[in-house]
């Protein structure tokens, strides 16, 4: 079957490396991932592997956001990961290199890893440049921003459609600190993907020469037989959650992360991801706060200068990565850039600590994710305005009917409810364009793009659909959300109101979004879909590792 693809018997004589691709044509993200991944098989053949590609699924948030789509998003992180590992599976490869691109496809490679537990890497197809637009950068978020100015007649239809137009150039990932770029970063410090070899912008042309690299590596990595069971230890994963908070990243790192950790067996509790962010600070000038976008990183230094930041504030643990070389290590090669304004001194940093933190109280008691870079309001008090939908809430917003002050509230749109867990930017891009994202606050069980700014608190759980709090909440109840104290609280009497309660009927109950409703844990637990593989070892006994590696050993 292998020598009618074209194989030879001198390929099939050599290891079988898997190239586990996420290119498509829908969006810009993974637009180039073809060319990259026949990079990629040149260095694995230059280096005696033989690669054997195969492609998965993938979702982009940007394009489905605001619509039904967008509940595909989180859905399709698990079918990558299932997908990539069926795959290596099914075919007994010897090591995996993943080319991801988008913001689902980059987790759902790690996990698939993780679980596999072979030689294997991760290569990012890097970030969009940015657009230009009357005299300066601009990214999706700018568009997103512009539908609520436009709507509030701060901006015409025709600058609109121009923005629209110029805002996304070509191929590679969206270019701020959203969440694949952030998702990026917080790879290379957990150690699975060699570091700044995914931060080249994706039209560079030295990303082909970086993907080549990465096909030999990745030989390295089998010839040396060092696995992400090696890597992924819980120093890694305290590098990345570094990583996050001093570059301003994207909420949606801490559910990926606690995913991620899930898969490999290492304890990580929302409490961590607030006990490492309140201590670093905030280095990174990156949009959607911030003025610069990831190609100026890259261009400033990258994820080394950004380490070795960490390293001298004392705040990089030390840990292998698939380069051969610890984190550590990698931050002694970084580069500075002359007069480079993107990574601050430790001397004055943006912020002195992390700009997320994690919230309990009674609307949340098992934890919510708040994002504060690029404002200084830590402490909101106001009126509930409730929606069951996002939907819902956009059209209100689209209506003016917002005001300063208020706490909008976006309900049964979590793991289970949505089902999917969509993110929001629709409604916060909307509301900042408005000019009143210094005036009013946002709450939900859904998510928030990467690209998302002001005072928005997501992944309350338990969610609205499990019978959470936030399910109780009415109209003009008071919320306050106060950050230093790492509290969500409402002024109401909610256990009163869920005598009788019933969780609304399932908006899906056939095909894969009834299935994930039935399998998706709550948002606090990385909203994963199997037990992972502390709970697997810890049921079957067996030592780490892959199980038909370890039956052939005994063979």
């Amino acid at each position: 079957m292998l020598r009618a693809t074209g194989l030879t018997s001198a390929d099939l004589e050599r290891p079988l490396v898997a190239v586990a691709n996420t290119w498509t044509e829908v969006t810009p993200c993974n637009l180039h991932l073809r060319f990259l991944a026949d990079k990629v098989k040149e260095g694995i053949r230059a280096a005696g592997g033989t690669p054997v590609e195969f492609n998965t699924v993938a979702v982009s948030d940007g394009i489905s956001m605001g619509t039904e789509g967008m509940k595909c998003s989180l859905v399709s992180r698990e079918i990558i990961a299932d997908s990539i590992e069926l795959a290596v599976r099914g075919h007994l490869f010897d090591a995996v290199v993943a080319i991801s691109g988008c913001d689902k496809t980059i987790p759902g490679a790690i996990m698939a890893l993780a679980r596999l537990d072979l030689p294997s890497l991760m290569l990012y197809g890097g970030s969009i440049l940015p657009g230009r637009f009357h005299g300066r950068d601009v990214t999706i978020q700018d568009v997103f921003e512009a539908v609520g100015a436009c709507s509030a007649g701060k901006m015409t239809e025709q600058d609109l459609c121009e923005l629209e137009q110029e805002a996304c150039p070509g191929a590679g990932a969206c270019g701020g600190q959203f969440t694949a770029n952030t998702m990026s970063t917080a790879i290379d410090f957990l150690g699975m993907s060699p570091v700044g070899e995914g931060e080249i912008p994706a039209t560079d042309p030295e990303k082909a020469n970086a993907a080549m690299r990465c096909g030999r590596l990745v030989m390295r990595l089998l010839a040396e037989d060092v696995r992400p069971s090696q890597i992924l230890k819980r120093p890694a994963f305290e590098n990345a959650i570094a990583s996050v908070a001093a570059t301003g990243g994207s909420t949606n790192a801490v559910l990926h992360l606690l995913a991620i950790a899930h898969e490999a067996g290492v304890r990580l509790a929302l409490e961590d991801f607030d006990e490492i962010i309140a201590k670093t600070p905030v280095l990174a000038d990156l949009k959607p706060a911030g003025k610069f976008t990831a190609p100026d990183l890259h261009r400033a230094g990258g994820a080394r200068l950004v380490a070795r930041r960490l390293l001298e504030a004392g705040l990089l643990r030390e840990g292998l990565t698939v380069s051969g070389r610890t984190l550590t290590e990698e931050a002694h090669l970084a580069r500075e850039a002359s007069g480079q304004e993107v990574v601050r001194p430790l001397s004055r940093p943006l912020r002195p600590n992390g700009g997320l933190a994690i919230l309990r109280g009674s609307l949340s008691p098992s934890g919510c994710v708040v994002k504060f870079v690029g404002h200084e309001r830590l402490k909101h008090t106001g009126p509930a305005r409730v929606f069951d939908s996002e939907e819902a809430a956009f059209r209100a917003v689209e209506q003016r009917e917002i005001h300063p002050g208020d706490v909008v509230v976006i309900r049964y749109e979590g793991p289970k409810g949505g089902p999917g867990m969509r993110e929001m930017l629709a409604v916060t891009g909307a509301l900042v364009g408005q000019g009143l994202g210094d005036s009013v606050a946002l709450v939900t069980d859904g998510r928030f793009s990467g690209a998302t700014h002001g005072l928005m608190v997501g992944h309350v759980a338990p969610e609205g659909a499990a019978g959470g709090p936030i399910a109780f909440v009415q109209n003009g109840d008071p919320i306050t959300i106060d950050v230093e104290a790492r509290r969500l609280d409402v002024a109401a009497n909610l256990e009163a109101r869920s005598a009788g309660w019933q969780s609304p009927p399932p908006r899906y109950t056939s095909g894969v979004l009834s299935k994930y409703r039935q399998l998706v844990s709550c948002a606090s637990k990385g909203a994963v879909t199997c037990p992972g593989q502390a709970a697997l070892r810890a049921e079957t006994k067996e030592p780490a590792g892959d199980p038909v590696r370890r039956a052939q050993a005994a063979i």
